[in-house]
């Protein structure tokens, strides 16, 4: 079924096995500006851009997602059904929730938990956690290690909001869940790649606090946080 309703990309061919995945579209064009050679512009509904290039020899994709679960979702999806799609890694921000994490930190997703009711919603699962793909993880420790860039790996707090009336939560999140940090995608971007029988991961960079209250700004967080996206690239290349 392509084109599909949110990406009018016709030839799936242009579209190769590994997505880099980050949420906002301009950092999807700034990996593709800095990283790939012989880029192609892929264009979707609503001003979401993908690119298709080449590092180091192989053809990588990187496909902004938009922001939260139902974004992430349904693009997510129709890039594992459709476009075939193997492997999908999310290169996102995230805001700490422990002190032991400090601005530009990168982070690699093992579990995603959440309160959503995305997975159960769509009739896989009704668990609060769900796992990232070991294989992509052990290359991506291997990555970092080679590179020589430093990794926490760990659970974090997929949220569906960013605004929350009781306040901050990360508190409860940290001392009982186990998550060091949150975000808002990757629960949602495993449950795919679960039902679907995929590989999916996420690397994730600090950039604020929830419990020292520093924070990045808007450019850096867009142009940056280069460090996650060299080790998803290394991991694309071996997937």
């Amino acid at each position: 079924m392509i084109p599909t309703p949110h990406i009018s990309l016709t030839d799936k061919n242009l579209i190769a096995k590994t997505v880099l995945m980050p949420g906002d579209p301009l950092r999807a064009k700034m990996i593709a500006e800095t990283f790939l050679t012989d880029v192609v512009q892929i264009n979707a509904v609503r001003n979401m851009f993908g690119y298709t290039g080449k590092y180091k020899g192989k053809p990588v994709t990187v496909f902004g997602s938009g922001m939260g679960m139902p974004s992430i979702g349904i693009y997510s999806y129709e890039l594992f059904a459709f476009y075939g799609v193997e492997n999908i890694i999310r290169v996102g921000s995230c805001g700490a929730y422990t002190k032991d994490l400090n601005l530009y930190d990168v982070i690699l997703v093992n579990e995603a938990y959440s309160e959503s009711s995305y997975a159960k919603t769509m009739g896989l699962t009704g668990s609060k956690v769900l796992k990232a793909n070991k294989t992509l993880n052990n290359r991506a420790v291997k990555a970092a290690e080679k590179l020589n860039i430093p990794l926490t790996v760990g659970r974090i707090h997929s949220s569906d909001v960013f605004y929350n009336l009781k306040g901050s939560v990360h508190e409860a999140r940290f001392n009982e869940q186990g998550c060091i940090a949150v975000e808002m995608e990757s629960f949602a971007l495993f449950a795919n790649a679960k039902a679907l029988n995929k590989k999916a991961t996420c690397l994730l960079t600090v950039s604020d606090s929830l419990v020292t209250h520093e924070a990045t700004t808007a450019e850096e967080r867009q142009k940056s946080f280069t460090k996650m996206m060299e080790i998803a690239l290394e991991v694309a290349i071996k997937s």
